[in-house]
C-alpha cells in the first residue's frame, strides 16, 4: 500500500489544497522542508479561510465584545454572558452555508449539530435554537429542491436531539441561485462556575477522544468552505459531513455528566477540520505542544490515511485533556452512554504538533504557527458607492391592495410551512414560538426569568449601503428583543459575503463591521462569538453582502412581557418613534421592489441615539403594564405590522387616514413600534417627556383592518393571502 505521506507536492496539489504560492512559501519556510502529504492537509485545514478568518481578523478586532454582564468574547467555542443567580447564557452563530447548497438535508442538518456543541462543550444545556435562511428566486430550478431539504435537516436535528426552535429568518433572492445560506444559532445555559474551555493546561497529561467514530464524511470540508464554487461543484458531495442526532443527545448527556467529575481540564468540539483544528486550537491556547497516536483513534472505517483522519469532519465528537485520577471514572460515563473514550495523545513541553501513524512520524509542526499565529491579510478594498437617491416620485397604488400582494409575496408570507417542521416547544419552556418578533424561553427552574431571541438582517440595505445597513441588522436585532420587554445583552454575528480578494467585496465587508460595530457600542450590544464565511458566491456571482446579527435578551419577569398580537377590543393604538408624517423613507423598500420592480434609493439611515431612546422607552411601557402588545415596523412598513397584529390576535382595527397614506404605511423609517394601550393620553404624554414622537393611529376592534380611506380587509382575508404562498409553492 502506498503511504499517503509520500505522495509528491505538485504544484496543482497545493492549488488543490486552496494554498496561495506565497503561503506554500511561507510553509516551506517556516519548517525548513517541503511538508508530508499529512503536513499540506493539516496546514490547508488551519490556514483556510473558514478556520484562521485571515481576511477578516484585522476588521473583527474593531467590534466592541466587552460589557458588564459578558463573562467569555469572541475566541472560545460560545460566548458567555451573566443572566444574575449564579447562571449564564452561551451562545453562538455559525455558518454552514456551502455544504448545505451541495447537500441541503445533511448540509443543514450537521451545521444544526455542530453549532449545538458549541454550546455543550462549555458546559451548558442548549435550551433553544434558530435558523436564518436564505434561497435563490422561487422560480429557480433548484430552491424548491434546496427549501424542502434543509427545513427537514434542520427539523431532523433539531427535533432529534431535543431542542426548540424559536425563531429565524427564510428570505428568497435570485443573487442567492448559486450559493444559499444556512446559518445556524444555538444558546444554552451553565452555571458561572462551571464553564469549561478548550485550552490545555500541564504536560504529559492525556489527550482523550469522546464521542462517535471517525469516519472519511467531511474529508478536506473547511477547505471546500473557503473557496468559490465552480462548475464542479457537484463533485465536492463527499465533503459534507453525515450527521446522528441521537448519538449527539448521548454525547451532550456524556458531556455534562463527565464536567461534574472534575475530569475535565480542557475540551473542545470537533467541527472544521475536526481533529486537527481542534487539538492544534487546544494546544496554542494552553502554550503546549500536543502528540497524537492515530492508531488509537476510534474508526468505521478500514484502511484509514493519517491524511483522512486529522482532516475528516465526522460529527458528533470530542478532544479533551484529561485529569489522570479520572480516568476510569470519566471512560465509565462514556461506555454507559455507549460512546467511545480513547486515550490519543499526550500535550508536550515542547510546542509541537506531532502526528504518529502506523509507527512513523507522519507530521511534526510548529504549533502556535499553525493555531494562533496563522497568515493574516490586510487586503485591498474600496468604499461602497453611494446609492443614488429615489429618481422621480414613487408610483402610487392602492393601499388595500398592495397589503393584500405583499403579504402573499414570497418575503412577507408566513413562515408556518416552515416553523411548524420544527419542535418549537420541547423542554416545555418556550413562552413566545416563531411568528412574532423574537421567541421567549423560560429559565427552567426560576420562577419569572425568561430569554428572549432574535435574529435579524436586511440584505437589500447592506447591498445598497454596506455601512447602514450594517446598523440596521443590530438595531433591529435590539428592536425585536426590546419589543417583547426583554433588556437585550449582547449579539453573535454571522458575516456572509462573497470573495474578499475582490475589493469591492472586502469594501463591503469593511463597511459592514464598521456599521455593525457602532451601532453596537452606542445600543450596548456587544459581539462576544460569532463566524465570518467569505466565498460565497459561484462562477463569479457573489451574494448579496448578508452579516446576520443574532441577539439575546434578558427579562426578569416574564409576566411583564408583550407579544405582537393585538390583545383585546378597543384600545388605542400608537405608532412610536416615527419620524414627522407616521414614515417617509421609500428607498429600497418592499413596496417599490415588489409592487413596482425599483430595487433603488438610499435604505433607510438608522439613527442610533433615537434607538437606543425610543426603544428604553418601550421597554418601560411594557414593564410597567401600560403597553398591551407591542411590535417593530420593519419590512413592509407600518401597513404589515399592523396585519400582523391582527393576523396574530383575529381582532381588526381602524387606522386614521395620513396625509400620504403610501409613505406613510409602506415606509420603511427605522427606530419605529406600534403598540396598544388603554391609556393613550398617558403614553402620549410620557412620550413628550421622553422627547419620543407618538402619534395616536386609531383602535382595535371588529373583524376587519381599515387603513385610513383604503377598503376596509377582513382580518380572515389577510390571514388567507398570508398564509397561502408557502404551501402553495412547496406544493
Amino acid at each position: 500500500m502506498t503511504i499517503p505521506n509520500r505522495i509528491p507536492i505538485t504544484d496543482e496539489l497545493i492549488a488543490a489544497h486552496g494554498l496561495k504560492p506565497d503561503e506554500y512559501q511561507r510553509i516551506l519556510d517556516l519548517i525548513g522542508r517541503e511538508p508530508t502529504f499529512t503536513e499540506l492537509g493539516i496546514f490547508s485545514a488551519m490556514w483556510n479561510e473558514h478556520c484562521s478568518y485571515k481576511s477578516s481578523k484585522k476588521w473583527l478586532r474593531t467590534l466592541p465584545t466587552k460589557g458588564e454582564r459578558v463573562i467569555q468574547g469572541p475566541g472560545e467555542n460560545a460566548g458567555v454572558v451573566d443572566i444574575g443567580d449564579g447562571q449564564c447564557v452561551v451562545f453562538k452563530m455559525e455558518s454552514h452555508n456551502h455544504p448545505s447548497y451541495i447537500e441541503p438535508y445533511q448540509g443543514a442538518a450537521t451545521g444544526v449539530g455542530g453549532i449545538l456543541r458549541d454550546v455543550f462543550t462549555m458546559g451548558a444545556r442548549p435550551v433553544a435554537a434558530m435558523n436564518a435562511l436564505r434561497f435563490g428566486a422561487p422560480d429557480h430550478p433548484k430552491t424548491q429542491h434546496l427549501v424542502a431539504g434543509v427545513v427537514s435537516g434542520i427539523g431532523g436535528y433539531g427535533n432529534s436531539f431535543g431542542v426548540p426552535t424559536v425563531g429565524g429568518e427564510v428570505n428568497f433572492d435570485a443573487r442567492y441561485n448559486g450559493n444559499i445560506l444556512v446559518n445556524a444559532f444555538a444558546a444554552g445555559i451553565a452555571e458561572t462556575d462551571a464553564i469549561f474551555y478548550s485550552k490545555a493546561e500541564g504536560v504529559g497529561l492525556p489527550v482523550v477522544y469522546l464521542g462517535a467514530k471517525t469516519g472519511r464524511d467531511g474529508v478536506g470540508g473547511a477547505t471546500m468552505a473557503s473557496a468559490e464554487f465552480d462548475e464542479g461543484i457537484d463533485e465536492k458531495r463527499p465533503t459534507v459531513q453525515v450527521g446522528d442526532p441521537f448519538t449527539e443527545k448521548c454525547l451532550l448527556e456524556a458531556c455534562l455528566e463527565l464536567m461534574q467529575t472534575g475530569a475535565v481540564i480542557a475540551i473542545q468540539d470537533m467541527g472544521a477540520a475536526g481533529l486537527t483544528c481542534s487539538a492544534v486550537e487546544m494546544g496554542a491556547k494552553g502554550d503546549l505542544g500536543i502528540e497524537l497516536d492515530l492508531d488509537s483513534v476510534p474508526v468505521r472505517e478500514e484502511r484509514m490515511s493519517a491524511y483522512e483522519m486529522m482532516l475528516s469532519e465526522s460529527q458528533e465528537r470530542m478532544l479533551m485533556v484529561l485529569r489522570p485520577e479520572k480516568h476510569a471514572e470519566a471512560e465509565a460515563i462514556f461506555h454507559k452512554w455507549g460512546l467511545d473514550f480513547a486515550i490519543v495523545g499526550k500535550t508536550t513541553d515542547d510546542l509541537r504538533f506531532r502526528i504518529l501513524h502506523q509507527g512513523e512520524e507522519v507530521a511534526n509542526l510548529p504549533i502556535k504557527e499553525l493555531g494562533d499565529e496563522a497568515p493574516e491579510y490586510d487586503r485591498p478594498w474600496v468604499v461602497p458607492t453611494a446609492p443614488a437617491p429615489l429618481a422621480g416620485p414613487v408610483p402610487q397604488s392602492d393601499v388595500a391592495e398592495v397589503l393584500l400582494r405583499l403579504l402573499n409575496s414570497p418575503d412577507l408570507s408566513s413562515r408556518r410551512w416552515v416553523w411548524e417542521q420544527y419542535d418549537t416547544l420541547i423542554q416545555g419552556n418556550s413562552l413566545q414560538i416563531p411568528g412574532g418578533d423574537a421567541g421567549v424561553v423560560r429559565v427552567d427552574g426560576h420562577e419569572t426569568k425568561a430569554l428572549a431571541f432574535s435574529s435579524d438582517v436586511t440584505p437589500r440595505y447592506c447591498e445598497a449601503d454596506p455601512y447602514e445597513g450594517g446598523k440596521q441588522a443590530v438595531a433591529e436585532c435590539w428592536r425585536n428583543i426590546t419589543a417583547t420587554g426583554a433588556d437585550p445583552l449582547a449579539a453573535t454575528d454571522n458575516l456572509n459575503f462573497g470573495n474578499p480578494e475582490k475589493p469591492a467585496i472586502m469594501g463591503q465587508l469593511v463597511h459592514a463591521i464598521k456599521g455593525i460595530g457602532e451601532a453596537c457600542t452606542a445600543l450596548g450590544f456587544p459581539i462576544v462569538s460569532g463566524n465570518v464565511s467569505l466565498y460565497n458566491e459561484t462562477l463569479g456571482e457573489a451574494i448579496p453582502p448578508t452579516p446576520t446579527i443574532a441577539g439575546v435578551g434578558l427579562i426578569d419577569d416574564w409576566h411583564r412581557t408583550a407579544r405582537i398580537a393585538f390583545a383585546g377590543e378597543d384600545q388605542a393604538i400608537l405608532l412610536l418613534g416615527a419620524p414627522e408624517g407616521w414614515g417617509t423613507h421609500l428607498g429600497q423598500s418592499v413596496y417599490l421592489r415588489d409592487i413596482h420592480g425599483r430595487a433603488e434609493g438610499p435604505p433607510p439611515p438608522v439613527d442610533l441615539a433615537h434607538e437606543k431612546r425610543a426603544g428604553d422607552f418601550v421597554r418601560g411601557l411594557i414593564r410597567a403594564g401600560t403597553a398591551t402588545a407591542a411590535h417593530d415596523c420593519s419590512d413592509g412598513g407600518l401597513a404589515v405590522a399592523l396585519a400582523e397584529m391582527a393576523m396574530a390576535s383575529g381582532i381588526g382595527a381602524t387606522i386614521e387616514a395620513p396625509a400620504d397614506p403610501v409613505s406613510a404605511f409602506y415606509g420603511e423609517d427605522q427606530g419605529r413600534y406600534v403598540i396598544t394601550s388603554h391609556n393613550a393620553e398617558t403614553v402620549m404624554s410620557q412620550a413628550r417627556a421622553a422627547g419620543i414622537s407618538a402619534v395616536l393611529l386609531g383602535r382595535t376592534g371588529g373583524a376587519a383592518l381599515k387603513l385610513g380611506a383604503a377598503r376596509e380587509i377582513p382580518v380572515s382575508a389577510l390571514k388567507e393571502a398570508h398564509e397561502a404562498w408557502f404551501p402553495a409553492f412547496m406544493d
